[in-house]
C-alpha cells in the first residue's frame, strides 16, 4: 500500500519538487492556496495555514509523511524591522506549524512511524546580519521539532532541513540576475547556491524508510556554509 504524503503548501518550489519526486510511490497530497499546475497523480485542497483549519480538510485517515513548506525572508536591519514583522514572520513560520501539526495527531498517530519534515535556515546556526526576523522564526521550528521528536518517539519521527539561499521564488529578489546567483554561490564552499533538487532529494530521504533511523536532526542543506570557512 502507498503511504499518504501530505505536503503543505507544497504547489511550487520545494514542495513542488518534492511532490514530483514521490508521486510514483506514494499517495501525494497538496494542501495549499494554489493549486498552480500539478501532476494528475497529486490531490489538492485548497489551505491557508493563516486561516483555515487542517482538521476541516478529507484526509486519509493515516498521514504517514507530513512536510511543512510555508516560509518567509525578510531581510532587513534589525532598526527596521517592527514588531509586527517578527509576529507574522512567528506566525506564518512556525504557529501555524503547530496549529497543522496538531490538528493531524490522530491521523499521525495511527501510522507505525510517522516522519515529519520541516524546514529551518542556516542562518540559525551562523549569525549572520539582517536575518533576526526570520533567523528567530526558524530557531523556534528547529527547538519544536527535537522536543517533539523526543516526545512522540518512536511513533514519530521529526526532522528539520536548514537550507542555505535555494533558487526558489521566495528567494527571486536576492537571485533575480545568473551574476547575483553567481556571486552569492562564491559565498559557499561548494561554488553555486542551492536548488529545489538539493532540498527536496534530502527531504525524500526522510520521508523514506532508507531514513527509519534518523530523528531529531537539523540537517544543514547548504553548500558547506555552516560548517567550512573557505575565507
Amino acid at each position: 500500500m502507498k503511504k499518504n504524503i501530505l505536503l503543505i503548501g507544497g504547489s511550487y518550489g520545494i514542495g513542488n519538487e518534492i511532490a514530483t519526486q514521490l508521486k510514483d510511490s506514494h499517495n501525494v497530497i497538496i494542501a495549499s492556496r494554489t493549486k498552480e499546475e500539478l501532476s494528475e497523480e497529486i490531490t489538492h485542497h485548497t489551505f491557508d495555514v493563516l486561516k483555515d483549519s487542517i482538521s476541516d480538510l478529507n484526509l486519509p485517515e493515516e498521514i504517514h509523511g507530513l512536510v511543512y513548506c510555508p516560509g518567509s525572508i525578510n531581510l532587513k536591519p534589525f532598526k527596521m524591522m517592527s514588531p509586527e514583522i517578527f509576529q507574522k514572520d512567528i506566525e506564518l513560520n512556525f504557529l501555524s506549524l503547530v496549529n497543522v501539526v496538531h490538528g493531524l495527531l490522530p491521523k499521525l498517530k495511527k501510522t507505525e512511524q510517522a516522519s515529519l519534515v520541516f524546514f529551518s535556515t542556516v542562518a540559525v546556526k551562523v549569525g549572520m546580519p539582517f536575518h533576526t526576523s526570520v533567523a528567530a522564526a526558524k530557531g523556534a521550528i528547529e527547538g519544536f521539532a527535537k522536543a517533539l521528536a523526543a516526545e512522540y518517539a518512536p511513533n514519530f519521527r521529526v526532522n528539520v532541513i536548514a537550507p542555505s539561499l535555494t533558487d526558489t521564488s521566495l528567494a527571486k529578489k536576492l537571485v533575480s540576475t545568473e551574476a547575483k546567483k553567481e556571486t552569492l554561490g562564491k559565498r559557499h564552499p561548494l561554488q553555486r547556491i542551492g536548488t529545489t533538487k538539493d532540498i527536496a532529494a534530502t527531504a525524500v530521504f526522510l520521508l523514506e524508510d532508507s531514513s527509519s533511523w534518523v530523528t531529531g536532526q537539523v540537517l544543514g542543506v547548504d553548500g558547506g556554509m555552516s560548517t567550512l570557512n573557505i575565507s
